[in-house]
């Protein structure tokens, strides 16, 4: 199977947050990620989250601020990738119908054989996953 990632691309970063959560919180929490994983956002493809954030400042200034695309998917979708998630929660899937946004979106915008490299880290009130695309 042939993908069509940038080659020096080979990072997704999933983020979730609150509504009207402050978009240094998110950046800053991206940064994190990007320095847990020892990657910068030139080797990241997307940012991605599921669609009740498509709309979301948060999200698309730190993607703005990156750089990068931002992509959303449905809860359905996300719902999908619980098997491979790191952390799934009851809690998340009560108030959005996925078992995690973060991990889930990264999974879901990497490909089948995408694997965690960063499971999920948080902040205030928002959340960060890394996946490596295959």
């Amino acid at each position: 199977m042939t993908t069509h990632a940038h080659p020096t691309r080979r990072y997704v970063l999933g983020l979730g947050c609150e509504r009207g959560t402050d978009w240094n919180d998110v950046r800053m929490l991206a940064e994190r990620a990007f320095q847990e994983v020892g990657i910068g956002s030139e080797q990241v493809l997307a940012v991605v989250s599921i669609d009740t954030r498509m709309e979301e400042p948060a999200i698309l200034e730190t993607a703005a601020h990156f750089r990068l695309p931002a992509r959303f998917f449905e809860a359905a979708v996300l719902e999908r990738e619980t098997p491979r998630l790191k952390n799934p929660s009851e809690i998340v899937f009560a108030r959005v119908g996925c078992h995690g946004v973060a991990e889930a979106a990264a999974l879901a915008a990497a490909g089948l054989e995408a694997e965690l490299v960063l499971a999920k880290i948080k902040s205030g009130s928002a959340t960060a996953a890394i996946a490596r695309i295959a």
